[in-house]
Protein backbone atom coordinates (compact mmCIF):
# COMPACT_ATOMS: atom_id res chain seq x y z
CA UNK A 1 0.00 0.00 0.00
CA UNK A 2 2.78 2.25 1.09
CA UNK A 3 4.67 1.63 -2.00
CA UNK A 4 1.40 1.72 -4.11
CA UNK A 5 0.70 5.80 -2.70
CA UNK A 6 4.30 7.04 -3.61
CA UNK A 7 3.69 5.90 -7.31
CA UNK A 8 0.30 7.70 -7.05
CA UNK A 9 2.09 11.08 -5.60
CA UNK A 10 4.87 10.70 -8.19
CA UNK A 11 2.66 10.40 -11.20
CA UNK A 12 0.76 13.97 -10.02
CA UNK A 13 3.93 15.48 -10.01
CA UNK A 14 5.62 14.10 -13.34
CA UNK A 15 2.35 15.27 -15.14
CA UNK A 16 2.41 18.48 -14.17
CA UNK A 17 6.32 19.62 -14.18
CA UNK A 18 6.03 20.18 -18.06
CA UNK A 19 4.32 22.53 -19.60
CA UNK A 20 2.66 26.65 -19.26
CA UNK A 21 2.85 27.12 -16.02
CA UNK A 22 0.69 30.38 -14.04
CA UNK A 23 1.01 31.75 -10.29
CA UNK A 24 -2.71 32.02 -10.70
CA UNK A 25 -4.88 29.29 -8.79
CA UNK A 26 -7.13 28.47 -11.81
CA UNK A 27 -9.68 26.17 -11.89
CA UNK A 28 -11.38 23.77 -14.66
CA UNK A 29 -14.07 21.60 -14.96
CA UNK A 30 -14.93 19.68 -18.08
CA UNK A 31 -17.57 17.47 -18.04
CA UNK A 32 -18.12 15.25 -21.48
CA UNK A 33 -21.26 13.60 -23.43
CA UNK A 34 -24.18 16.22 -22.96
CA UNK A 35 -26.34 15.67 -25.27
CA UNK A 36 -26.21 12.38 -26.15
CA UNK A 37 -28.41 9.76 -25.43
CA UNK A 38 -27.68 6.38 -23.20
CA UNK A 39 -29.98 4.42 -21.43
CA UNK A 40 -33.16 5.52 -22.77
CA UNK A 41 -35.51 4.31 -19.86
CA UNK A 42 -35.76 1.93 -16.64
CA UNK A 43 -37.28 -0.77 -18.56
CA UNK A 44 -34.91 -0.54 -21.60
CA UNK A 45 -32.00 -1.27 -18.44
CA UNK A 46 -34.24 -4.20 -16.84
CA UNK A 47 -34.96 -5.56 -20.61
CA UNK A 48 -31.06 -5.79 -21.00
CA UNK A 49 -30.88 -6.98 -17.57
CA UNK A 50 -33.42 -9.72 -18.19
CA UNK A 51 -31.63 -10.70 -21.50
CA UNK A 52 -28.17 -11.49 -19.68
CA UNK A 53 -26.65 -8.09 -20.59
CA UNK A 54 -24.29 -7.27 -17.84
CA UNK A 55 -25.67 -3.68 -18.27
CA UNK A 56 -25.74 -3.84 -14.39
CA UNK A 57 -21.77 -3.34 -14.48
CA UNK A 58 -21.28 -0.24 -16.58
CA UNK A 59 -21.97 2.99 -14.61
CA UNK A 60 -22.98 4.48 -17.97
CA UNK A 61 -25.77 2.18 -18.64
CA UNK A 62 -26.85 2.03 -14.79
CA UNK A 63 -26.52 6.19 -14.21
CA UNK A 64 -26.55 7.78 -17.85
CA UNK A 65 -29.56 9.35 -20.01
CA UNK A 66 -29.78 12.74 -21.77
CA UNK A 67 -30.37 15.50 -19.60
CA UNK A 68 -33.67 16.37 -17.42
CA UNK A 69 -34.98 19.53 -16.49
CA UNK A 70 -34.45 18.43 -12.48
CA UNK A 71 -30.64 17.36 -13.47
CA UNK A 72 -29.87 21.22 -14.74
CA UNK A 73 -31.75 22.84 -11.91
CA UNK A 74 -29.96 20.69 -8.80
CA UNK A 75 -26.79 21.02 -11.05
CA UNK A 76 -27.05 24.60 -11.03
CA UNK A 77 -27.73 25.40 -7.73
CA UNK A 78 -24.70 23.82 -6.52
CA UNK A 79 -22.58 25.78 -8.54
CA UNK A 80 -23.81 29.08 -8.26
CA UNK A 81 -23.56 28.30 -4.21
CA UNK A 82 -20.09 28.86 -4.44
CA UNK A 83 -18.08 31.85 -5.07
CA UNK A 84 -14.49 32.33 -6.34
CA UNK A 85 -11.94 35.61 -5.45
CA UNK A 86 -14.08 37.07 -8.15
CA UNK A 87 -17.45 36.91 -7.13
CA UNK A 88 -17.98 34.11 -10.09
CA UNK A 89 -19.82 31.19 -9.60
CA UNK A 90 -18.21 27.76 -10.26
CA UNK A 91 -18.65 26.97 -13.91
CA UNK A 92 -18.52 23.35 -15.66
CA UNK A 93 -17.45 23.16 -19.27
CA UNK A 94 -19.95 20.91 -21.09
CA UNK A 95 -18.33 19.31 -24.09
CA UNK A 96 -21.26 18.73 -26.27
CA UNK A 97 -23.09 16.23 -28.37
CA UNK A 98 -25.27 18.21 -30.88
CA UNK A 99 -27.01 15.18 -32.63
CA UNK A 100 -28.57 11.29 -32.41
CA UNK A 101 -29.19 8.89 -34.91
CA UNK A 102 -32.58 9.15 -35.86
CA UNK A 103 -34.04 5.43 -35.35
CA UNK A 104 -37.20 5.76 -37.10
CA UNK A 105 -35.66 7.03 -40.56
CA UNK A 106 -33.10 4.47 -40.61
CA UNK A 107 -35.25 2.00 -39.85
CA UNK A 108 -37.96 3.09 -42.38
CA UNK A 109 -35.01 3.11 -44.94
CA UNK A 110 -33.91 -0.96 -43.86
CA UNK A 111 -30.61 0.37 -42.89
CA UNK A 112 -29.30 1.58 -45.98
CA UNK A 113 -28.91 4.87 -44.91
CA UNK A 114 -27.87 6.67 -41.73
CA UNK A 115 -29.69 9.49 -40.49
CA UNK A 116 -29.06 11.85 -37.68
CA UNK A 117 -31.65 14.51 -35.76
CA UNK A 118 -30.50 17.39 -33.47
CA UNK A 119 -30.17 16.51 -29.70
CA UNK A 120 -32.82 19.38 -29.08
CA UNK A 121 -34.84 17.38 -31.40
CA UNK A 122 -33.90 13.80 -29.46
CA UNK A 123 -35.05 15.87 -26.15
CA UNK A 124 -38.75 16.09 -27.22
CA UNK A 125 -38.20 11.97 -27.45
CA UNK A 126 -38.09 12.46 -23.59
CA UNK A 127 -40.39 13.11 -20.70
CA UNK A 128 -39.16 15.82 -17.53
CA UNK A 129 -36.78 17.40 -21.07
CA UNK A 130 -38.96 19.78 -22.42
CA UNK A 131 -37.30 22.80 -19.93
CA UNK A 132 -33.57 21.70 -20.95
CA UNK A 133 -32.77 23.71 -24.06
CA UNK A 134 -34.30 26.80 -22.21
CA UNK A 135 -31.87 25.88 -18.68
CA UNK A 136 -28.77 25.43 -21.43
CA UNK A 137 -29.51 29.24 -22.03
CA UNK A 138 -30.13 30.05 -18.54
CA UNK A 139 -26.97 28.03 -17.89
CA UNK A 140 -24.71 30.27 -19.79
CA UNK A 141 -26.16 33.71 -18.80
CA UNK A 142 -25.39 32.71 -15.28
CA UNK A 143 -22.17 31.77 -16.00
CA UNK A 144 -22.73 28.08 -14.70
CA UNK A 145 -21.81 26.21 -17.50
CA UNK A 146 -19.99 26.80 -21.05
CA UNK A 147 -20.76 24.64 -23.83
CA UNK A 148 -17.95 23.50 -26.02
CA UNK A 149 -17.49 21.13 -29.03
CA UNK A 150 -17.42 17.37 -28.13
CA UNK A 151 -18.45 15.66 -31.43
CA UNK A 152 -22.07 15.75 -33.62
CA UNK A 153 -22.27 12.38 -32.11
CA UNK A 154 -21.04 9.75 -29.41
CA UNK A 155 -20.71 7.25 -32.57
CA UNK A 156 -19.04 5.59 -34.89
CA UNK A 157 -21.66 6.01 -37.80
CA UNK A 158 -19.85 3.91 -40.36
CA UNK A 159 -18.89 0.96 -38.23
CA UNK A 160 -22.73 1.24 -36.19
CA UNK A 161 -24.44 0.71 -39.68
CA UNK A 162 -22.64 -1.61 -41.07
CA UNK A 163 -22.95 -3.84 -37.64
CA UNK A 164 -27.10 -3.15 -38.69
CA UNK A 165 -27.13 -4.16 -42.17
CA UNK A 166 -25.22 -7.25 -41.00
CA UNK A 167 -28.34 -7.98 -38.76
CA UNK A 168 -26.23 -8.27 -35.21
CA UNK A 169 -28.77 -9.37 -33.14
CA UNK A 170 -27.43 -7.83 -30.06
CA UNK A 171 -27.47 -4.38 -32.43
CA UNK A 172 -30.60 -4.97 -33.51
CA UNK A 173 -32.26 -5.57 -30.15
CA UNK A 174 -30.42 -2.48 -28.30
CA UNK A 175 -31.44 -0.54 -31.72
CA UNK A 176 -35.51 -1.26 -31.13
CA UNK A 177 -34.96 0.66 -27.71
CA UNK A 178 -33.30 3.84 -29.18
CA UNK A 179 -30.23 3.10 -28.21
CA UNK A 180 -26.81 1.85 -30.18
CA UNK A 181 -24.44 1.37 -27.42
CA UNK A 182 -24.99 -1.25 -24.05
CA UNK A 183 -22.31 -3.31 -22.01
CA UNK A 184 -22.07 -6.70 -23.11
CA UNK A 185 -19.20 -7.96 -21.05
CA UNK A 186 -16.00 -6.95 -18.89
CA UNK A 187 -13.55 -4.99 -20.43
CA UNK A 188 -15.40 -3.74 -22.99
CA UNK A 189 -13.51 -0.63 -25.33
CA UNK A 190 -15.60 2.57 -26.50
CA UNK A 191 -14.87 0.37 -30.23
CA UNK A 192 -16.41 -2.81 -28.88
CA UNK A 193 -19.96 -0.68 -28.45
CA UNK A 194 -19.32 2.00 -31.44
CA UNK A 195 -18.82 5.06 -28.95
CA UNK A 196 -15.22 6.17 -30.97
CA UNK A 197 -16.40 8.71 -33.28
CA UNK A 198 -12.98 9.30 -34.30
CA UNK A 199 -11.96 5.82 -34.04
CA UNK A 200 -11.10 5.76 -38.13
CA UNK A 201 -7.65 4.62 -40.64
CA UNK A 202 -8.50 4.35 -44.15
CA UNK A 203 -9.11 7.31 -46.45
CA UNK A 204 -12.69 6.56 -47.26
CA UNK A 205 -13.87 6.90 -43.16
CA UNK A 206 -11.58 10.43 -43.53
CA UNK A 207 -13.65 11.66 -46.54
CA UNK A 208 -16.69 10.39 -43.95
CA UNK A 209 -15.65 12.13 -40.80
CA UNK A 210 -14.25 15.76 -41.98
CA UNK A 211 -18.00 16.20 -43.85
CA UNK A 212 -19.48 14.95 -40.18
CA UNK A 213 -16.99 17.03 -38.09
CA UNK A 214 -17.95 20.17 -40.23
CA UNK A 215 -21.78 19.58 -39.96
CA UNK A 216 -21.49 19.42 -36.20
CA UNK A 217 -19.57 22.21 -35.50
CA UNK A 218 -22.22 24.29 -37.75
CA UNK A 219 -25.13 22.24 -35.69
CA UNK A 220 -22.94 23.40 -32.81
CA UNK A 221 -23.23 26.89 -33.60
CA UNK A 222 -26.88 27.11 -34.61
CA UNK A 223 -28.06 25.77 -31.43
CA UNK A 224 -25.39 26.97 -28.68
CA UNK A 225 -25.11 30.54 -30.33
CA UNK A 226 -20.92 30.54 -31.23
CA UNK A 227 -18.44 29.07 -32.86
CA UNK A 228 -17.02 26.17 -30.33
CA UNK A 229 -13.10 27.19 -29.68
CA UNK A 230 -12.22 24.37 -27.66
CA UNK A 231 -13.16 20.40 -28.73
CA UNK A 232 -12.66 17.11 -26.43
CA UNK A 233 -12.65 14.12 -29.08
CA UNK A 234 -15.11 11.23 -27.95
CA UNK A 235 -13.09 8.41 -25.71
CA UNK A 236 -9.48 10.50 -26.34
CA UNK A 237 -9.44 8.92 -29.63
CA UNK A 238 -8.37 11.10 -32.82
CA UNK A 239 -5.63 11.50 -35.06
CA UNK A 240 -3.79 14.38 -37.18
CA UNK A 241 -6.41 14.36 -39.52
CA UNK A 242 -9.31 15.12 -37.11
CA UNK A 243 -7.07 18.02 -35.75
CA UNK A 244 -6.31 19.37 -39.39
CA UNK A 245 -10.66 19.45 -39.80
CA UNK A 246 -11.23 21.14 -36.39
CA UNK A 247 -8.40 23.43 -37.29
CA UNK A 248 -9.70 24.18 -40.24
CA UNK A 249 -13.23 25.44 -38.78
CA UNK A 250 -11.80 28.01 -36.06
CA UNK A 251 -10.91 25.12 -32.96
CA UNK A 252 -7.95 26.66 -31.72
CA UNK A 253 -7.89 23.96 -28.28
CA UNK A 254 -7.78 20.30 -27.93
CA UNK A 255 -9.35 19.37 -24.60
CA UNK A 256 -7.06 16.02 -23.85
CA UNK A 257 -6.58 13.30 -21.04
CA UNK A 258 -2.76 12.89 -20.69
CA UNK A 259 -3.01 10.05 -23.24
CA UNK A 260 -4.35 10.48 -26.44
CA UNK A 261 -4.92 7.31 -28.38
CA UNK A 262 -4.05 7.31 -32.24
CA UNK A 263 -5.97 4.66 -34.62
CA UNK A 264 -3.08 2.98 -36.14
CA UNK A 265 -2.99 2.38 -39.85
CA UNK A 266 -2.04 -0.74 -39.89
CA UNK A 267 -4.69 -2.41 -37.41
CA UNK A 268 -7.35 -0.57 -36.63
CA UNK A 269 -7.86 -2.85 -33.18
CA UNK A 270 -4.94 -0.80 -32.11
CA UNK A 271 -3.95 2.60 -30.77
CA UNK A 272 -0.58 4.33 -30.32
CA UNK A 273 -0.46 6.29 -27.17
CA UNK A 274 0.88 9.95 -27.61
CA UNK A 275 1.49 12.02 -24.48
CA UNK A 276 0.51 15.52 -23.74
CA UNK A 277 1.34 18.25 -21.31
CA UNK A 278 -0.20 21.51 -20.21
CA UNK A 279 0.13 24.36 -23.17
CA UNK A 280 1.94 22.30 -25.75
CA UNK A 281 1.21 23.11 -29.10
CA UNK A 282 0.73 21.27 -32.14
CA UNK A 283 1.63 21.25 -35.75
CA UNK A 284 -1.29 23.80 -36.36
CA UNK A 285 -0.44 25.76 -33.41
CA UNK A 286 -3.40 24.14 -31.42
CA UNK A 287 -3.00 24.51 -27.74
CA UNK A 288 -3.94 21.17 -25.98
CA UNK A 289 -5.11 21.42 -22.26
CA UNK A 290 -4.76 18.02 -20.39
CA UNK A 291 -7.12 16.97 -17.83
CA UNK A 292 -4.77 16.79 -14.42
CA UNK A 293 -7.70 16.06 -11.81
CA UNK A 294 -10.46 13.69 -11.65
CA UNK A 295 -13.83 14.11 -9.45
CA UNK A 296 -15.76 10.98 -10.47
CA UNK A 297 -17.98 10.53 -7.78
CA UNK A 298 -20.36 7.88 -9.79
CA UNK A 299 -17.22 5.15 -10.53
CA UNK A 300 -16.27 3.63 -7.08
CA UNK A 301 -18.05 4.20 -4.14
CA UNK A 302 -15.29 3.66 -1.67
CA UNK A 303 -13.42 6.44 -2.64
CA UNK A 304 -12.69 9.55 -0.80
CA UNK A 305 -13.49 11.76 -4.35
CA UNK A 306 -13.14 15.13 -2.61
CA UNK A 307 -9.62 13.84 -0.99
CA UNK A 308 -8.01 12.47 -3.98
CA UNK A 309 -9.23 15.41 -6.19
CA UNK A 310 -8.58 18.00 -3.58
CA UNK A 311 -4.82 16.43 -3.30
CA UNK A 312 -4.15 16.74 -7.53
CA UNK A 313 -5.33 19.80 -7.74
CA UNK A 314 -2.64 20.72 -4.84
CA UNK A 315 0.24 19.27 -6.80
CA UNK A 316 -1.19 20.95 -9.87
CA UNK A 317 -0.42 24.51 -7.93
CA UNK A 318 2.44 24.11 -6.49
CA UNK A 319 3.83 23.05 -9.88
CA UNK A 320 2.45 26.40 -10.82
CA UNK A 321 -0.16 24.85 -13.08
CA UNK A 322 -4.14 24.78 -13.86
CA UNK A 323 -5.90 22.38 -11.98
CA UNK A 324 -8.22 20.92 -14.93
CA UNK A 325 -11.08 18.52 -13.32
CA UNK A 326 -12.55 15.52 -15.59
CA UNK A 327 -15.99 15.02 -14.55
CA UNK A 328 -18.15 13.31 -17.07
CA UNK A 329 -22.48 13.74 -17.43
CA UNK A 330 -23.09 10.51 -15.74
CA UNK A 331 -22.17 11.73 -12.21
CA UNK A 332 -24.66 14.45 -12.31
CA UNK A 333 -27.71 12.31 -13.95
CA UNK A 334 -30.64 11.10 -11.55
CA UNK A 335 -33.79 10.64 -14.00
CA UNK A 336 -32.68 6.86 -13.86
CA UNK A 337 -31.67 6.32 -10.38
CA UNK A 338 -31.77 10.05 -8.29
CA UNK A 339 -29.36 8.79 -5.99
CA UNK A 340 -27.02 8.72 -7.95
CA UNK A 341 -27.02 12.78 -8.87
CA UNK A 342 -27.66 13.29 -5.25
CA UNK A 343 -24.71 11.73 -3.82
CA UNK A 344 -22.62 13.31 -7.05
CA UNK A 345 -24.27 17.13 -6.30
CA UNK A 346 -23.46 16.59 -2.48
CA UNK A 347 -19.56 15.64 -3.11
CA UNK A 348 -19.34 18.07 -5.69
CA UNK A 349 -20.58 20.72 -2.79
CA UNK A 350 -18.10 19.89 -0.42
CA UNK A 351 -15.29 19.87 -3.06
CA UNK A 352 -15.92 23.28 -4.40
CA UNK A 353 -16.23 24.47 -0.87
CA UNK A 354 -12.63 22.92 0.38
CA UNK A 355 -11.28 24.33 -2.95
CA UNK A 356 -11.95 28.37 -2.08
CA UNK A 357 -12.01 27.55 1.62
CA UNK A 358 -8.15 26.59 0.84
CA UNK A 359 -7.12 28.54 -1.50
CA UNK A 360 -9.27 32.14 -1.25
CA UNK A 361 -7.51 33.46 -4.45
CA UNK A 362 -8.85 30.85 -6.75
CA UNK A 363 -10.35 31.34 -10.01
CA UNK A 364 -13.25 29.31 -11.97
CA UNK A 365 -13.17 29.70 -15.58
CA UNK A 366 -14.32 27.47 -18.41
CA UNK A 367 -11.73 25.21 -20.92
CA UNK A 368 -12.07 28.13 -23.79
CA UNK A 369 -11.37 31.23 -21.31
CA UNK A 370 -8.16 29.16 -19.92
CA UNK A 371 -6.96 28.41 -23.61
CA UNK A 372 -6.78 32.56 -24.62
CA UNK A 373 -5.20 32.99 -21.62
CA UNK A 374 -2.16 30.78 -22.38
CA UNK A 375 -2.58 31.74 -26.27
CA UNK A 376 -1.78 35.33 -24.90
Amino acid sequence: MYIKKIKSSAYRYLINMPGWITSKKIVVFESDDWGSIRMTSKDAYKAFLSSGLPVDKSVYNKYDAIESNKDLELLYDVLDSVKDRNGNPAIITINNIVANPDFDKIKDNDYRQYYYETFIKTLGRYPERDKVYELYKQGMHAKVIKPQYHGREHLNVNRWMNALRSKDKIVLDVFEWGMFSVNTGTNISCKDVFLDAYGISDNIDKFKLKEIIEDGLKIFKDIIGYSSYSAMAPCYIWDDFVEDVLHSNGVKIIQSGIIQYKPRNENKNTYEKIYHYQGQRNRNGQIYLTRNCYFEPCFNDGMDHVGQCMKRIETAFRLLKPAIISSHRVNFMGYLYPENRERSLRLLKRLLKEIVKKWPDVIFISSDMLGKIIIK
